[in-house]
């Protein structure tokens, strides 16, 4: 009995944007077998006649063409499996096909990647991904496209778009990366070949190298250290900057997770959370003055910023997320308070810490090596244009 195969728009299913997704319905011998096409539309934007969109949907004729080609291919594969004398089912068909070829767009494969990373409880870093998802949806209008279709041409629209809002080279960099990573997921699959990989003509690197430096001198850090807080949260905005500064400019996120058992031998022991890279760096005096000013024997945590009711990925994310935004907020005041030359964030302290260094002659590998950088190359982005025993001699050049 002959195969059929036909698109369908799957009514009985909602997504979270509204629409019903194209299926592929295979049907061969009182058997049916369904197969997402990785596109959605909305119901009333669709001919339950003839099975196709109607006039007037948008992205009409792209849709109609990505139809036609996954019906043409599917015959196709039932065609070679009869000349071969190969039996088969709708399932099997479908499955063979699926092997065979890559039916993922690139939106697909963007919104898997961000399932993998909150599958990896990376839920920040996810949702890092899915603001420049919505990034490049605004741009493109959808991303039902293959990956063929993002070219350096399509890359460089991209980027002179983003230009025009006005948005900073770091976030085009960001944003861009993002898609690259995608791509290398893909390639990873082997779902793409590697002549569709735009980024080796299109090189990201040639945004970091403009991006604009985020330091401020010894002198302005000293006058961040001096200055009193009116507030609870002022205190804490002004601790955490300080906290960073002084340890090698660890992280908010990292600054938050610590506990006491992080204090080993008066080093700050952690594993950074975006590399996982083990750090050791010797505790000053005067870092060693804030953490006994948050002391809290109901909580493991060194700051006020986690406790014990945050237990799921979700909770703390959510937690990490608002009490950043309000630290930030009370720094930027004060940095204008104080008349510092670039608006104060936790973000500074990091900058400032490895300038300052680079500044009082400390090796470019032992800053790297503190920063819990990869490699000195990374650590390069935060200058002005290895043990324990050397990094805390080079941290002696701090006040």
């Amino acid at each position: 009995m002959s195969e059929t195969v036909k698109v369908v728009c799957y009514k009985y299913k909602t997504l979270s944007n509204g629409e019903s997704p194209l299926m592929i319905r295979v049907c061969k011998d009182g058997k049916k077998k369904y197969q997402s096409l990785g596109i959605s539309i909305k119901v009333e934007q669709w001919d339950f006649k003839t099975n196709q969109p109607k006039t007037k949907c948008p992205n009409r004729d792209r849709i109609i063409l990505l139809i036609n080609e996954k019906i043409n291919e599917i015959q196709k594969s039932a065609l070679d499996k009869r000349i071969a004398g190969k039996d088969f089912t709708a399932a099997t068909l479908i499955e063979s096909y699926n092997n065979n070829v890559c039916n993922k767009t690139v939106g697909e494969y963007y919104l898997t990647y961000i399932q993998n990373l909150q599958k990896e409880n990376r839920i920040r870093y996810a949702g890092m991904f899915e603001v420049s998802y919505s990034s490049f949806i605004k741009f493109n209008k959808h991303l039902d496209i293959p990956f063929s279709d993002i070219n350096v041409t399509w890359l460089r629209r991209y980027e002179l778009w983003m230009k025009e809002q006005n948005l900073s080279l770091s976030t085009i960099s960001t944003r861009i990366r993002h898609l690259r990573a995608v791509f290398n997921l893909a390639i990873a699959e082997h779902a793409i070949k590697h002549d569709c990989y735009p980024f080796n003509s299109y090189k990201i690197s040639k945004l970091n190298k403009q991006t604009a430096k985020r330091a401020i001198c010894k002198k302005e850090v000293l006058k961040i250290m001096q200055y009193q807080g009116n507030t609870p949260m002022e205190c804490l905005a002004i601790d955490i900057f300080v906290f960073s500064y002084l340890n090698a400019g660890i992280n908010f996120i990292d600054i938050a997770k610590l506990k006491y058992s992080n204090i080993i031998e008066n080093h700050l022991t952690y594993n950074r959370e975006k590399t996982k890279k083990l750090i050791s760096i010797p505790l000053q005096a005067e870092a060693m003055e804030i953490i006994a000013k948050y002391k809290n024997m109901k909580s493991p945590y060194l700051f006020p910023v986690l406790s014990p009711f945050h237990k799921t990925e979700i909770q703390i994310a959510n937690r990490l997320h608002k009490v950043l935004a309000k630290v930030n907020k009370h720094l930027k005041e004060i940095g204008e308070k104080l008349e510092l030359p670039i608006p104060l964030t936790t973000y500074v302290a990091r900058h400032s810490y490895a300038t300052v260094l680079k500044r009082a002659g400390v090796s470019t590998a032992i800053i790297s090596e503190s920063l819990g950088h990869s490699s000195e190359k990374i650590t390069q982005t935060y200058l002005d244009s290895f043990d324990n025993e050397q990094i805390g001699n080079a941290m002696k050049n701090l006040l």
